[in-house]
């Protein structure tokens, strides 16, 4: 029998056009990825004025044959809300920016145009294309399927990837500066802080501005740190979390969690139970699922987090209960969440 059997063609026109907007749903990304690609935003930002089409395409220095195509690439990422059009002082229609673009402004301490432009890199996307052969091979992960190599073995092999996935992680950071001085209440009482895969130190220089007294340290692999110079409070370190963490007050994770297996996870919060004393505390900023408060955009986005770290890397992202699981079996004693970073919640877990 017909699948489609009792149901009236508007209600199917209507689910055709639901799955053809999952189709397609690429192309916005890769819409935003070439107006980056391009540097519309700040063409946009420079013109100090809703800037109109022939203006725009004039400063894009393209071909004034593209100009109907350079409309068209416009049209989506209004639609999309990457940009918006209000009229300007001679009442012709132009371009403005949005909160979402103001986001990708090169000159801006939050900007976002690096994540853009390697979370969308060709070495990012590929591994989609292996998803349904992954889940019938014995690769770890569909990153493995598509290149050969794990990520991270991946990342060691090809220094040009891996500075841009490292510009992508910086410019994720530098939007703490929007919160950090609001965080006060979270470092009070806190002499020190281990950042733990801290990178080059973006977050823990921006918290060590913010909280002089904070005497704060970068732990990280040794090629990673190494000739990273000390400054003030902040100073680096290297060495392997899963074998020993330094003791401090406080411990800081942004976003390492969701990269590794529940076991990794485990094993690490054990050294942090074992480095910070009966009143510090472990402070992770992370992704929590099913947040009460979460629209429907939001838990979508944690959603494709989630399948991301399932097709890059062995991670995953976790709902309370399972964050709390991992608490108590590492032999913690109770935690607080607090839902202050978009997508990320502030997780304090203590002793």
């Amino acid at each position: 029998m017909d699948s489609t059997h009792g149901q009236g063609a508007s209600e199917l026109f209507q689910a055709q056009a639901h799955l053809y907007n999952h189709v397609f749903s690429f192309i916005n990304s890769m819409s935003l990825k070439c107006a980056v690609h391009l540097g519309i935003p700040d063409i946009i930002h420079r013109h100090g004025q809703p800037i109109t089409l022939s203006e725009l395409v004039s400063a894009l220095q393209v071909p004034p044959t593209k100009t109907s195509f350079v409309h068209r690439l416009m049209r989506i990422l209004v639609h999309s809300g990457i940009f918006a059009r209000i009229k300007n002082e001679k009442q012709e229609e132009g371009y403005v920016l949005t909160p979402s673009s103001r986001l990708l402004l090169k000159d801006n301490i939050t900007n976002l145009s690096p994540f853009v432009m390697a979370m969308l890199d060709p070495v990012l996307v590929t591994p989609w294309n292996f998803l349904g052969d992954w889940f019938r091979g014995n690769e770890i992960t569909p990153f493995e399927k598509a290149h050969g190599v794990g990520f991270w073995g991946y990342m060691d092999k090809n220094p040009e990837f891996n500075n841009l996935f490292n510009e992508a992680m910086a410019s994720d950071s530098q939007m703490m500066n929007l919160v950090v001085r609001d965080c006060k209440p979270v470092f009070e009482g806190l002499g020190s802080l281990v950042d733990v895969g801290g990178g080059t130190g973006i977050i823990s220089r921006i918290i060590s501005e913010a909280f002089p007294h904070l005497k704060c340290t970068v732990f990280d692999l040794p090629h990673v740190v190494t000739n990273l110079p000390d400054s003030g409070n902040l100073n680096y370190v290297g060495g392997d979390m899963f074998q020993s963490i330094p003791s401090a007050d406080s411990l800081l994770f942004k976003l390492v969690f969701h990269g590794v297996s529940d076991e990794d996870c485990v094993k690490i919060l054990k050294r942090c139970r074992e480095a910070i004393p009966s009143k510090g505390k472990v402070i992770i900023i992370d992704i929590v699922i099913g947040g009460k408060s979460d629209e429907h955009e939001l838990t979508e986005t944690k959603l494709m987090f989630d399948m991301l770290m399932m097709t890059v890397v062995t991670g995953r992202e976790r709902n309370e209960k399972e964050w709390e699981k991992f608490f108590l079996e590492a032999g913690f004693s109770h935690y607080k969440i607090t839902p202050i970073f978009g997508l990320r919640s502030l997780i304090e877990v203590y002793p």
